[in-house]
Protein backbone atom coordinates (compact mmCIF):
# COMPACT_ATOMS: atom_id res chain seq x y z
CA UNK A 1 0.00 0.00 0.00
CA UNK A 2 1.30 3.42 -0.94
CA UNK A 3 1.41 5.99 1.85
CA UNK A 4 -0.08 9.02 0.11
CA UNK A 5 0.65 11.11 3.21
CA UNK A 6 4.39 10.96 2.47
CA UNK A 7 5.74 14.46 1.71
CA UNK A 8 6.97 13.50 -1.76
CA UNK A 9 3.43 12.56 -2.80
CA UNK A 10 1.83 15.74 -1.41
CA UNK A 11 1.04 17.42 -4.78
CA UNK A 12 -0.78 14.29 -5.94
CA UNK A 13 -2.74 13.50 -2.79
CA UNK A 14 -5.93 15.25 -3.93
CA UNK A 15 -6.50 12.81 -6.78
CA UNK A 16 -4.40 9.88 -5.53
CA UNK A 17 -6.53 9.45 -2.40
CA UNK A 18 -9.16 8.00 -4.72
CA UNK A 19 -6.81 5.00 -4.96
CA UNK A 20 -6.21 3.36 -1.55
CA UNK A 21 -3.91 1.01 -3.42
CA UNK A 22 -2.15 1.79 -6.67
CA UNK A 23 -4.16 0.14 -9.47
CA UNK A 24 -2.21 -2.32 -11.55
CA UNK A 25 -5.15 -3.09 -13.80
CA UNK A 26 -7.67 -0.82 -15.45
CA UNK A 27 -5.28 2.12 -15.11
CA UNK A 28 -6.60 4.03 -18.13
CA UNK A 29 -10.21 3.77 -16.95
CA UNK A 30 -9.25 4.78 -13.41
CA UNK A 31 -7.50 7.92 -14.66
CA UNK A 32 -10.32 8.78 -17.07
CA UNK A 33 -12.71 8.89 -14.11
CA UNK A 34 -11.38 12.38 -13.38
CA UNK A 35 -13.55 14.77 -15.37
CA UNK A 36 -10.87 17.48 -15.42
CA UNK A 37 -8.29 15.29 -17.17
CA UNK A 38 -6.58 17.33 -19.94
CA UNK A 39 -6.18 14.19 -22.08
CA UNK A 40 -7.81 10.82 -22.39
CA UNK A 41 -6.00 7.66 -21.39
CA UNK A 42 -6.23 4.70 -23.75
CA UNK A 43 -4.82 1.17 -23.69
CA UNK A 44 -1.26 0.76 -24.95
CA UNK A 45 -2.64 -1.23 -27.89
CA UNK A 46 -4.09 2.02 -29.31
CA UNK A 47 -0.57 3.16 -30.23
CA UNK A 48 0.03 2.14 -33.87
CA UNK A 49 3.13 0.06 -34.48
CA UNK A 50 6.00 2.25 -35.60
CA UNK A 51 4.50 5.55 -34.40
CA UNK A 52 6.36 7.53 -31.77
CA UNK A 53 4.59 7.63 -28.42
CA UNK A 54 4.98 11.41 -28.01
CA UNK A 55 3.84 12.08 -31.59
CA UNK A 56 0.71 9.99 -31.05
CA UNK A 57 -0.18 11.90 -27.88
CA UNK A 58 0.28 15.23 -29.63
CA UNK A 59 -1.86 14.20 -32.62
CA UNK A 60 -4.69 12.53 -30.72
CA UNK A 61 -4.63 14.07 -27.23
CA UNK A 62 -4.77 10.55 -25.88
CA UNK A 63 -2.09 8.82 -23.80
CA UNK A 64 -1.34 5.13 -24.36
CA UNK A 65 -1.32 3.60 -20.89
CA UNK A 66 -0.14 0.24 -19.63
CA UNK A 67 -1.48 -1.46 -16.55
CA UNK A 68 1.53 -0.77 -14.37
CA UNK A 69 2.68 1.58 -11.63
CA UNK A 70 4.91 3.62 -13.94
CA UNK A 71 2.06 4.61 -16.24
CA UNK A 72 -0.26 5.21 -13.31
CA UNK A 73 2.12 7.86 -11.97
CA UNK A 74 2.45 9.31 -15.45
CA UNK A 75 -1.31 9.73 -15.43
CA UNK A 76 -1.26 11.42 -12.02
CA UNK A 77 1.29 13.87 -13.40
CA UNK A 78 -1.00 14.66 -16.33
CA UNK A 79 -3.81 15.36 -13.87
CA UNK A 80 -1.68 17.49 -11.54
CA UNK A 81 0.64 19.32 -13.97
CA UNK A 82 -1.42 19.48 -17.17
CA UNK A 83 0.23 22.57 -18.64
CA UNK A 84 3.76 21.30 -18.06
CA UNK A 85 2.97 17.87 -19.48
CA UNK A 86 1.36 19.44 -22.55
CA UNK A 87 4.38 21.69 -23.07
CA UNK A 88 6.81 18.78 -22.82
CA UNK A 89 4.73 16.79 -25.27
CA UNK A 90 4.58 19.71 -27.73
CA UNK A 91 8.37 20.13 -27.53
CA UNK A 92 8.86 16.41 -28.14
CA UNK A 93 6.52 16.53 -31.14
CA UNK A 94 8.36 19.57 -32.46
CA UNK A 95 11.68 17.73 -32.32
CA UNK A 96 10.20 14.67 -34.01
CA UNK A 97 8.85 16.88 -36.80
CA UNK A 98 12.29 18.46 -37.25
CA UNK A 99 14.49 15.38 -37.03
CA UNK A 100 12.27 12.33 -37.31
CA UNK A 101 12.54 9.27 -35.09
CA UNK A 102 15.83 7.39 -34.80
CA UNK A 103 17.21 4.53 -32.73
CA UNK A 104 18.71 7.04 -30.32
CA UNK A 105 17.19 10.31 -29.18
CA UNK A 106 19.00 13.57 -29.86
CA UNK A 107 20.20 15.84 -27.02
CA UNK A 108 16.98 17.85 -26.87
CA UNK A 109 14.70 14.82 -26.72
CA UNK A 110 17.04 13.20 -24.20
CA UNK A 111 16.74 16.26 -21.96
CA UNK A 112 12.97 16.42 -22.36
CA UNK A 113 12.66 12.76 -21.43
CA UNK A 114 14.95 13.19 -18.43
CA UNK A 115 12.82 16.11 -17.26
CA UNK A 116 9.60 14.14 -17.74
CA UNK A 117 10.89 11.06 -15.92
CA UNK A 118 13.00 12.43 -13.08
CA UNK A 119 12.62 16.19 -12.54
CA UNK A 120 11.78 17.95 -9.30
CA UNK A 121 11.17 21.67 -8.77
CA UNK A 122 12.93 23.56 -6.02
CA UNK A 123 11.57 26.82 -4.67
CA UNK A 124 14.21 28.00 -2.21
CA UNK A 125 16.26 30.93 -0.92
CA UNK A 126 19.41 31.69 -2.89
CA UNK A 127 21.86 30.20 -0.33
CA UNK A 128 20.20 26.79 -0.56
CA UNK A 129 20.40 26.78 -4.33
CA UNK A 130 24.04 27.87 -4.27
CA UNK A 131 24.92 25.06 -1.86
CA UNK A 132 23.06 22.54 -4.00
CA UNK A 133 24.90 23.58 -7.15
CA UNK A 134 28.20 23.31 -5.26
CA UNK A 135 27.22 19.87 -3.89
CA UNK A 136 28.17 21.20 -0.49
CA UNK A 137 25.90 18.79 1.34
CA UNK A 138 26.99 19.72 4.86
CA UNK A 139 26.26 23.36 4.16
CA UNK A 140 23.00 22.57 2.38
CA UNK A 141 21.51 20.22 4.92
CA UNK A 142 23.33 20.94 8.19
CA UNK A 143 24.42 24.58 8.41
CA UNK A 144 21.45 25.86 6.41
CA UNK A 145 18.95 23.36 7.80
CA UNK A 146 16.63 26.00 9.34
CA UNK A 147 16.34 27.67 5.93
CA UNK A 148 14.52 24.62 4.55
CA UNK A 149 11.45 25.88 6.38
CA UNK A 150 11.27 28.52 3.64
CA UNK A 151 11.88 26.04 0.81
CA UNK A 152 9.72 23.61 -1.10
CA UNK A 153 10.76 20.63 -3.20
CA UNK A 154 8.02 19.42 -5.54
CA UNK A 155 8.56 16.13 -7.35
CA UNK A 156 7.40 15.92 -10.95
CA UNK A 157 9.03 13.00 -12.78
CA UNK A 158 6.79 9.96 -12.84
CA UNK A 159 9.70 7.47 -12.75
CA UNK A 160 10.98 9.33 -9.69
CA UNK A 161 7.59 9.03 -8.01
CA UNK A 162 7.44 5.34 -8.88
CA UNK A 163 10.81 4.74 -7.19
CA UNK A 164 9.51 6.42 -4.04
CA UNK A 165 6.85 3.79 -3.53
CA UNK A 166 9.86 2.06 -1.97
CA UNK A 167 11.88 5.02 -0.64
CA UNK A 168 15.63 4.54 -0.46
CA UNK A 169 18.45 6.83 0.52
CA UNK A 170 20.11 6.92 -2.90
CA UNK A 171 17.05 8.00 -4.94
CA UNK A 172 18.13 11.18 -6.68
CA UNK A 173 16.10 13.82 -8.51
CA UNK A 174 17.21 16.17 -11.27
CA UNK A 175 16.27 19.49 -9.72
CA UNK A 176 15.06 22.41 -11.80
CA UNK A 177 14.94 25.79 -10.11
CA UNK A 178 11.51 27.40 -9.87
CA UNK A 179 10.62 31.01 -9.27
CA UNK A 180 10.24 32.05 -5.63
CA UNK A 181 6.86 32.99 -4.18
CA UNK A 182 4.82 30.47 -6.18
CA UNK A 183 1.99 29.69 -3.80
CA UNK A 184 0.07 26.84 -5.45
CA UNK A 185 0.65 23.78 -7.60
CA UNK A 186 -1.51 25.32 -10.34
CA UNK A 187 0.67 28.45 -10.41
CA UNK A 188 3.83 26.34 -10.37
CA UNK A 189 2.48 24.30 -13.28
CA UNK A 190 1.76 27.46 -15.29
CA UNK A 191 5.18 28.96 -14.51
CA UNK A 192 7.15 25.84 -15.43
CA UNK A 193 5.20 25.39 -18.67
CA UNK A 194 6.10 28.94 -19.68
CA UNK A 195 9.72 28.73 -18.53
CA UNK A 196 10.89 25.53 -20.20
CA UNK A 197 12.13 25.60 -23.78
CA UNK A 198 13.99 23.09 -25.92
CA UNK A 199 17.16 25.16 -25.88
CA UNK A 200 17.08 25.67 -22.13
CA UNK A 201 16.54 21.99 -21.35
CA UNK A 202 19.20 20.90 -23.86
CA UNK A 203 21.72 22.68 -21.62
CA UNK A 204 20.56 20.36 -18.80
CA UNK A 205 19.93 23.02 -16.15
CA UNK A 206 19.56 20.39 -13.45
CA UNK A 207 21.21 19.79 -10.09
CA UNK A 208 21.27 16.29 -8.55
CA UNK A 209 19.61 15.99 -5.16
CA UNK A 210 19.17 12.82 -3.07
CA UNK A 211 15.61 13.52 -2.04
CA UNK A 212 15.66 11.63 1.26
CA UNK A 213 18.10 14.27 2.48
CA UNK A 214 15.37 16.91 2.57
CA UNK A 215 14.71 17.79 6.22
CA UNK A 216 11.49 16.21 7.39
CA UNK A 217 11.38 13.65 4.60
CA UNK A 218 12.71 10.80 6.71
CA UNK A 219 13.50 10.28 10.38
CA UNK A 220 16.98 9.01 9.61
CA UNK A 221 18.20 12.38 8.37
CA UNK A 222 17.61 13.91 11.79
CA UNK A 223 20.97 12.34 12.65
CA UNK A 224 23.40 14.58 10.84
CA UNK A 225 25.76 11.66 10.21
CA UNK A 226 23.18 10.69 7.56
CA UNK A 227 24.86 13.17 5.22
CA UNK A 228 28.35 11.73 5.68
CA UNK A 229 27.58 8.84 3.34
CA UNK A 230 29.71 9.82 0.33
CA UNK A 231 28.24 7.00 -1.74
CA UNK A 232 25.02 9.05 -1.82
CA UNK A 233 26.06 12.61 -0.98
CA UNK A 234 28.94 12.71 -3.40
CA UNK A 235 31.44 15.54 -3.17
CA UNK A 236 32.01 17.76 -6.17
CA UNK A 237 34.42 16.42 -8.81
CA UNK A 238 34.89 13.05 -7.17
CA UNK A 239 33.54 9.81 -8.53
CA UNK A 240 32.68 7.21 -5.94
CA UNK A 241 32.32 3.63 -7.10
CA UNK A 242 29.75 1.81 -5.04
CA UNK A 243 30.78 -1.77 -4.21
CA UNK A 244 28.33 -4.31 -5.59
CA UNK A 245 28.03 -5.88 -2.15
CA UNK A 246 26.37 -2.78 -0.69
CA UNK A 247 22.60 -2.41 -0.68
CA UNK A 248 20.52 0.72 -0.29
CA UNK A 249 18.60 1.30 2.90
CA UNK A 250 14.84 1.67 2.69
CA UNK A 251 12.86 4.15 4.77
Amino acid sequence: MTHWSAPWFAPYAACALAFPNIPVSGVADALNAFAYSPVRFVPQSALPEGQAYEQFIFATQTVPTRDNVHDFFNGLCWLTFPQTKKKLNALQAEQIALDGVHKTRGPVRDALTLFDENAAFLIAPEPLWDALIAKDWQHLFVKLRPMWQDAQLVLFGHALLEKLTNPRKQITAHVYRAQPAINSIANLDAWIATDITSNKLACKPFAPLPVMGVPGWCLANEKLSFYEDILVFRPESKKIVKPSSLRGTSY
